[in-house]
């Protein structure tokens, strides 16, 4: 037996309880508590110097162990769409996408899966980079960083 629910929001959270009788033995009941969570996207402002080194991790304070065993990629938004930059699969080598000529050379996966920029440019300024781990085909971290780039 199985529940099938559609258009989840977070009104449908609550305990669910499936019950059906049996014989000879009576009515057999099962519970399950659902707990439906906004999906969130977390917002950062980064600054950097202009031709230094600028790393953005991704999705903030998570740890490298805990992003691992997921897919993530790396976007970046340019004239209000979004370019994909790099794509890491779980036990795989990222894979760099060639289609943004900006970053085409300047852009690797580091450390903790954050993004690396080398050198930053005065064209970094006011771009906003995301990350999103796929946990699950329905759940999706996210996170975006605008970027501040300074002079000397």
């Amino acid at each position: 037996w199985a529940l099938h629910l559609k258009n989840i929001t977070v009104s449908l959270s609550g305990q669910y309880e499936c019950s059906f009788a049996t014989y000879p033995y009576g009515t057999k009941a099962a519970k399950i508590q659902l707990v439906v969570k906004a999906e969130e996207e977390q917002h950062y402002v980064k600054e950097a110097w202009l031709h230094q080194t600028l790393e953005i991790p991704c999705l903030g304070d998570t740890t490298s162990e805990n992003l691992s065993n997921y897919p993530l990629k790396w976007l970046v938004e340019e004239n209000g769409r979004k370019e994909e930059l790099v794509t890491k699969e779980p036990s795989r080598p990222a894979v760099y996408r060639n289609g943004s000529a900006p970053y085409r050379h300047r852009v690797r996966l580091g450390l903790n899966n954050a993004l690396e920029i080398f050198p930053t440019a005065i064209t970094d300024d006011g771009r906003v980079f995301s990350c999103h781990v796929v946990y699950h085909v329905e759940r999706v971290g996210k996170s975006s960083t605008t970027v501040r780039v300074f002079g000397k």
